[in-house]
């Protein structure tokens, strides 16, 4: 009885829409340690310089990114 209550609850749930959809998200800056290994992770180049400071690698503009337009205040 718990099998067959457990399978309803899961199909159920299978059913429901997702609440949010993952979204892959770009970032101004990378951080390369060669040329198959890299991390396009970082805000600014600050913090990918933190990163690669002991690790050693060097920080570059990620070429995917664009920057997304800036939210004005609507004016009436």
């Amino acid at each position: 009885m718990r099998y067959l209550l457990a399978i309803g609850l899961l199909g159920c749930s299978a059913l429901l829409p997702a609440a949010d959809a993952a979204q892959a998200r770009e970032y101004p800056w990378c951080a390369r340690y060669d040329w198959t290994t890299f991390n396009c992770g970082f805000v600014s180049f600050q913090q990918c310089l933190a990163t690669v400071q002991g690790a050693g690698g060097i920080c570059e503009p990620n070429p995917r990114y664009v920057a997304q337009p800036s939210r004005s205040k609507k004016q009436r």
